[in-house]
C-alpha cells in the first residue's frame, strides 16, 4: 500500500514537472548561456553584493589634516587587471599636494572648489587655475603639484590610466620634495652625490631633506621660508640653497622666477564641461562627451571624458559602446543602472546613489535611469580618446529604426508594419522620458517570488532527469 502511494506521488510530481517541460527547457538553455556569458566577460565576482559592475569601496591611500586621497581599482577584464583606476582627491583650504610625478596618466576633473595645478610641459613650468567642471591632463612622468589656496574645501575626481605603470592596475608616486614623510626620491642618493650635484654643503642638504614630516598633503600658505641653513646669520648668501631654491630647480624655474609656458609650447588650457555646449540636450537632460578632437591632451593618454545630467525619472536610452569600456561616478542624485550580457540575459540591475563608482564593459548593452525623486548627474571616463559613436537600441535615433526592414522584422518574427509601429512609438532620442506606468525598471516582489519558485521547480526537475 505504501509503495502504491509512493508511486502515485512520483507520477503526480513527474506530471507536474512535464507541464513545465517546454518553458523549463528554454530556461535551462538560458542558464547555460548565462554561464558562457560569465566566462566570456571574465568580470570577476560581485564584490559589493549589489551588482558585478558596481566597483568596490574606495581605498584610502593618503590621509592628513590637510586632505586625503582615495582610490577604487577597476575590475578585471579578459583575465587581466583593468588599466583604469578612479581617484578622489580632497584638499582642505590652504593645502598642498606635494610635488611628485606618477607612472600613470592623470585626468583631473574638479568637482567642487578651485585649485592651482602646476606641472612641467616641454621643460617649462605651466600653472593653471582650475575651477568646477574643468578637465586637465597631467601626463605620466611629468612632475606636478596641486594646491588649494582658497578658503573652501576642493574635491577632484581623477581618472588614473595605468597602462604605462610599473605594475598592473596600480600607480606609484615618486615624491620630488619630501623629508621623513613622505620620503623624497632624492633621499636614495648618497649625501655626497647630492651635495655635489646641487653644489651645496652636506649640512645644508641634511637640514633641508629632514624637515618635512607632515605627509603627502600639507598646510600651504603660499609663502616659503627664506633660509633653512642653521648656520646662516640671516643674510641670504647667493650660494645658500633653500627649500624654495630647490623647488625652483626641480620644477624648471630659474633664479627663483617662474618660467611659464610660451606660445611656442602650445600648453593647452583646461576644458570646462559646464561652460561648453552639450553634445546632446533635450527636455529630459543633457550629455557632454569630449575626445581628442575636442581636447588634444586626451590623445596622449587615450582616454575620453563624459558628463551626463538626467532629469527626475528620465533615462539614458539602452545603448552599447562599440569602441571603449566606460567608468562612471555618480556625482549627485540617485537612480539605477541596468547591464545586459551578450546572450540577452540580465547582467545587473542595481540602484546607485552619490559616490557610487560603476563600469560598463565594451559592447555590453546598458542604460542609466534617474529616480523619480530628483535629477541624477554622473561623470566618467572611457578607455579610448577616439570618437565613440554609441549605438542606441531604442528611441528615434536607434539602430532598430535605422535597420528597420524585412530582415529585422523576420528576426523579431513580426511583420514590417508591426515592427515600424514598435520602433517609431518613441519620438525622443538618446535621453528618454519615463512613461506614467513605468516602475523604474526594478522587479516587483511578486515577480522575484515567482521567478524563485520556477527556479526551485527546475532544480527538482533536473534531479529527476539526471
Amino acid at each position: 500500500m505504501a509503495v502504491a502511494v509512493g508511486d502515485r506521488a512520483v507520477v503526480a510530481l513527474l506530471t507536474l514537472l512535464l507541464l513545465f517541460a517546454v518553458p523549463a527547457s528554454g530556461y535551462q538553455e538560458r542558464g547555460t548561456e548565462r554561464q558562457e556569458a560569465e566566462e566570456f566577460t571574465e568580470c570577476g565576482e560581485d564584490a559589493t553584493g549589489r551588482g558585478r559592475f558596481i566597483l568596490g569601496r574606495t581605498r584610502r591611500v593618503v590621509r592628513t589634516e590637510s586632505g586625503q586621497v582615495r582610490i577604487v581599482s577597476g575590475d578585471r577584464w579578459k583575465g587581466q587587471p583593468s588599466t583604469m583606476n578612479i581617484g578622489f582627491l580632497r584638499l582642505e583650504p590652504n593645502s598642498l599636494f606635494l610635488p611628485q610625478y606618477v607612472d600613470a596618466n592623470l585626468i583631473l576633473f574638479v568637482r567642487r572648489g578651485e585649485v592651482e595645478a602646476g606641472w612641467i610641459h616641454k621643460d617649462e613650468m605651466v600653472q593653471r587655475k582650475l575651477k568646477r567642471g574643468d578637465i586637465n591632463v597631467i601626463p605620466a612622468g611629468s612632475p606636478f603639484y596641486i594646491a588649494n589656496t582658497n578658503s573652501e574645501r576642493s574635491h577632484m575626481v581623477c581618472g588614473i590610466d595605468t597602462s604605462q605603470s610599473l605594475a598592473y592596475n596600480w600607480q606609484h608616486s615618486f615624491f620630488i620634495g619630501g623629508g621623513t614623510n613622505p620620503t623624497s626620491v632624492l633621499a636614495g642618493f648618497s649625501v655626497n652625490t647630492l651635495a655635489n650635484a646641487f653644489n651645496i654643503t652636506s649640512d645644508q642638504l641634511r637640514s633641508m631633506m629632514r624637515r618635512q614630516s607632515g605627509g603627502p598633503i600639507v598646510h600651504f600658505s603660499g609663502q616659503q621660508e627664506k633660509d633653512l641653513d642653521p648656520n646662516n646669520d640671516g643674510e641670504e648668501a647667493a650660494t645658500t640653497w633653500t627649500r624654495k631654491n630647490l623647488l625652483n630647480y626641480l620644477l624648471g624655474r630659474s633664479g627663483g622666477e617662474k618660467t611659464r609656458s610660451t606660445e611656442s609650447n602650445h600648453a593647452p588650457y583646461a576644458f570646462n564641461l559646464y561652460n561648453n555646449e552639450p553634445s546632446f540636450q533635450n527636455s529630459y537632460g543633457w550629455s557632454t562627451a569630449i575626445d581628442e578632437h575636442d581636447y588634444s591632451l586626451l590623445s596622449g593618454c587615450g582616454v575620453g571624458v563624459y558628463l551626463v545630467n538626467l532629469t527626475a525619472g528620465s533615462m539614458m536610452a539602452p545603448h552599447f559602446n562599440p569602441v571603449a569600456t566606460e567608468y562612471g561616478v555618480i556625482l549627485s542624485g540617485s537612480g539605477s543602472i541596468e547591464v545586459v550580457f551578450p546572450n540577452g540575459s540580465t547582467a545587473m540591475n542595481a540602484e546607485v546613489s552619490e559616490g557610487d563608482v560603476f563600469w560598463i564593459p565594451r559592447y555590453h548593452p546598458f542604460c542609466q535611469v534617474a529616480s523619480r525623486g530628483g535629477p541624477m548627474e554622473f561623470f566618467g571616463f572611457t578607455t579610448s580618446s577616439k570618437r565613440n559613436h554609441p549605438q542606441f537600441l531604442a528611441g528615434a535615433s536607434s539602430v532598430l529604426r535605422t535597420m528597420s526592414g524585412p530582415e529585422l522584422a523576420t528576426a523579431f518574427g513580426v511583420s514590417e508594419e508591426q515592427l515600424g509601429r514598435l520602433v517609431k512609438a518613441q519620438r525622443e532620442s538618446v535621453i528618454l522620458p519615463a512613461s506614467n506606468n513605468w516602475d523604474g525598471g526594478r522587479e516587483t516582489a511578486d515577480e522575484r517570488k515567482k521567478e524563485k519558485m520556477v527556479e526551485e521547480l527546475l532544480v527538482i526537475k533536473r534531479g529527476f532527469l539526471a
